[in-house]
């Protein structure tokens, strides 16, 4: 059984997390990713995590978690005879991926203009804070910084507790899944037309679609976000909860899911009540209904509410500690990790390919490679190159 990306070769200079979460999906959906790595350390994100002892073998746990399938060869860039052979693998190879600031590549010189005389069908992805133009192009930034520059931080939290970033880094993923989302769309162009491309990818032009009804509100409905917290804007009853021994989300987006609610609670008489009768009356007597609401909600435990209210067909779940969702029948259903052995580090769950896909599925085959244990391997089958080459290389800091 064939994968989608079979026999599609990335070079993948990225590091920590943007860049690394690309190549990653594309390494899940069959493609050969070799990632060229620094001699000294490589990838930042090795030594990166909360096991010191992960650290110190060059397997941190942040370098683990989106690494899988891929290979590792390392080059220092700045030596011509490295970049010699990068050019060679350029020849080789459908896409390069990279995540430096705007044009530390062609500082290099292998930036697209140049790799695109060697191999006219590559296919270029850069990803970056700002993207490659513009006044902020060359600041350096982080996720947080643009968590808070894109806004998303202000929109965070309620009246209390504001601004307030996301408790992971949601512009890294945002960007790194775009990221992948292009080169998809940049190889199925060039399927057609021959041609390669150069793809421009800005974490902070990333993450501004994923807060589309917030920002539709605000451009076109001129309406400020609201600092509500747990509740959610677009209805109520609709959010987070107390009960009698934790709490529930309840999303009452519909109407009749509003009535379904409060014969289950038992509370039919709101239904007709005039500050709750419709969607716009409920959100304006948000905190009212909710006070209400909880009045019989702490009458039963979170399990029982779950499962009367569902059975009604009002979405409803239980707020679950990370370890706990990590560990549910569904996510184990789903097969959503994959037990793996890795060297210095023993039995770890990885992500699997979260698309299922019914003809062609991705899983984690290989664990995260070694630092550089794949450069003898790839510069004999896929070079040409002596061992001894390689071991005069390797002398001088080459490789």
């Amino acid at each position: 059984m064939k994968n989608i990306l079979e026999g599609i070769r990335v070079l993948d200079l990225t590091n920590v997390l943007s860049g690394p979460f690309c190549t990653l999906h594309l390494a899940l959906l069959g493609a050969e990713v070799i990632k060229i790595e620094n001699p000294k350390g490589g990838d930042l994100a090795r030594s990166l995590g909360c096991k010191p002892e992960y650290n110190k073998a060059l397997h941190g746990t942040r370098f683990l978690a989106q690494n899988a399938n891929k290979k590792s060869i390392t080059l220092n860039l700045k030596d011509p005879k490295a970049v010699e052979i990068f050019n060679k693998l350029v020849e080789k190879s459908d896409v390069v991926v990279e995540n430096f600031r705007p044009n530390v590549m062609n500082r290099l010189g292998i930036g697209y203009e140049q790799l695109s005389k060697i191999n006219p069908k590559i296919v270029y992805l850069a990803i970056s804070g700002f993207g490659q133009t513009g006044p902020d192009a060359f600041k350096p930034a982080y996720d947080q910084i643009i968590q808070g520059l894109s806004g998303v931080m202000s929109i965070n939290g309620d009246q209390r507790l504001n601004p307030l970033r996301a408790g992971f880094p949601v512009c890294d993923t945002i960007g790194g899944i775009n990221g992948a989302f292009a080169v998809m769309a940049a190889l199925f162009h060039r399927e057609r037309t021959g041609e390669g491309q150069f793809i421009d990818v800005s974490l902070l032009d990333s993450v501004m679609p994923f807060m589309g009804w917030v920002v539709a509100n605000l451009m076109i409905g001129k309406q400020q976000p609201q600092l509500l917290g747990n509740d959610n804007f677009t209805a109520a009853p609709s959010g987070t909860f107390k009960t009698k021994d934790g709490n529930i989300n309840i999303a009452a987006n519909k109407q009749e899911q509003w009535h379904a609610v409060t014969e289950v609670l038992g509370v039919p008489e709101l239904k007709e009540d005039e500050r709750f009768k419709e969607r716009d009356a409920r959100k304006q007597n948000r905190a009212l209904l909710t006070s209400i609401l909880e009045t019989k909600l702490m009458l039963k435990d979170t399990d029982e509410w779950v499962e009367l209210l569902n059975a009604q067909g009002v979405p409803s779940g239980k707020i679950l500690k990370l370890e706990d969702a990590l560990n549910s029948e569904q996510i184990e259903h789903r097969n959503t990790f994959t037990e793996i052995d890795v060297d210095d580090v023993g039995k770890i769950k990885l992500f699997n390919l979260t698309a299922k896909f019914s003809k062609t599925p991705g899983n984690v085959t290989t664990p995260p490679p070694t630092l550089s244990q794949h450069t003898n391997e790839i510069l004999t089958s896929l070079l040409g190159y002596t061992q001894s080459q390689i071991d005069e290389l390797k002398q001088q800091g080459t490789i």
